[in-house]
Parts: C-alpha cells; sequence; structure tokens
C-alpha cells in the first residue's frame, strides 16, 4: 500500500498481487489462499468499479488486511457506488451480487447467498455511480463467518430487455441462500454479463 498527497487529502493506493494459486488451510482442508487464483482474476472483466467510503475496487481483488477495511466492509459501510463509465443512457441495467461460497468456498452448500439485486437501472445513473432502481433484495453486508476463510464476492452487471419486467418468484423471495442466479438471468433473457467485478474477504478476527 502507498500513500500520497492530492489536492491536501491523503489517498491510498491499494496494491493487490494476482499470482498462481498457494493453497492455505482452514479447518484442517485446503481451499483458499491471500492471492488470487487465475480464474478468480479472471472473473473480471466490463470496466465495472465498486466504491465504497475507503475503498475503491476497479478489478478482481483480496480486500488488505490492513486499515481495518476487512471489519469496515462487514459491519459498517452501506451499499456501495457501483459505476460503469460505458453505459449507455438511454438503456437499463441490472445488477447483481453473490456469495458463492456460502458458508465456505470447500463447502458451499448453500451457495449462492443473493446480497443485493437491483434492476430498472438507468444507463445515466450508473453512468455516474448513483445506482436507483427497483430493489428486489436490499443489500446485505458481506458477512463470512468466521473460521470458513476467503469468500468471493461478484458483482455482476447486465443490460436489461426493455420489453422484460425483472422480479423474483414468491420461492426466491422466501430465502436468500441456494439462489441460482443463472436461472434468474435465462427466465429473463439478460445473456452474458456486460461487466463483473469481484473482491474476496474473510472475517476480520480470522485475521
Amino acid at each position: 500500500m502507498q500513500r500520497g498527497v492530492m489536492a491536501g487529502v491523503e489517498v491510498i493506493l491499494l496494491c493487490v498481487a494476482v499470482s498462481v494459486w498457494k493453497p492455505q488451510r482452514v479447518n484442517g482442508d485446503v481451499c483458499v489462499a491471500e492471492t488470487l487464483s487465475q480464474s478468480d482474476a479472471d472473473f473480471c472483466h466490463g470496466r465495472l468499479e465498486v466504491i465504497y467510503p475507503e475503498l475503491e475496487i476497479s478489478s478482481c481483488s483480496v480486500i488488505p488486511r490492513g486499515q481495518h477495511l476487512r471489519d469496515k466492509i462487514s459491519r459498517e459501510w452501506g451499499p456501495p457506488r457501483v459505476r460503469l463509465a460505458g453505459a449507455e443512457k438511454a438503456k437499463k441495467y441490472a445488477l447483481m451480487m453473490v456469495d458463492p461460497d456460502t458458508p465456505s468456498r470447500c463447502n458451499p452448500t448453500r451457495s449462492h447467498w443473493r446480497h443485493w439485486l437491483v434492476v430498472d437501472i438507468a444507463g445515466s445513473d450508473l453512468k455516474k455511480g448513483d445506482i436507483k432502481g427497483s430493489v428486489l433484495s436490499d443489500y446485505r453486508r458481506p458477512t463470512p463467518p468466521q473460521g470458513t476463510g476467503l469468500h468471493r464476492y461478484q458483482f455482476m452487471l447486465f443490460e436489461q430487455p426493455a420489453d422484460k419486467t425483472l422480479s423474483l418468484s414468491q420461492e426466491e423471495k422466501s430465502s436468500l441462500g441456494n439462489w441460482d442466479p443463472q436461472a434468474f438471468i435465462q427466465r429473463f433473457g439478460l445473456g452474458k454479463s456486460l461487466a463483473s467485478l469481484q473482491f474476496l474477504t474473510q472475517n476480520a478476527k480470522d485475521e
């Protein structure tokens, strides 16, 4: 991490290494790493930006241990700003945030946990990072259970068909866990994500 000063404001530059996967043990199982695997790094595309009060994420990364960032993202900060500079003003978009590693990456029996789902986002707002729209699932902070290692938190953005009204079924509304995002995507013809981003973090008490 590097520090700089710009216009009298201290700026923290976050540098995250991407390397070959190096396994670590969590509760006796080998399944996590503090650096990104190549597949985790390759998840990101499309220049999506996720912006928290003290943290801007524009590429696949691991939330660092320092600056209490893992604690703040789990306990203090609300929904981030999400920005796509290339969004088209006249179009609408859908954004989903999921955790595929619930309760852990070794044993994802509740995958995918739905953390946020917003539809009818105007392209003009998305360009500014001002996510307004119809909230189908309220934002829920990343709160990986203690002792479960790193979790992936994935943001996926889709162009919303003009003739579709997106909604959750009653069954989907009844539970956040075991959600099938691919079924939702296929049901409404969302196609391939325009942009996606993920960060990895773990319970701050495990540091």
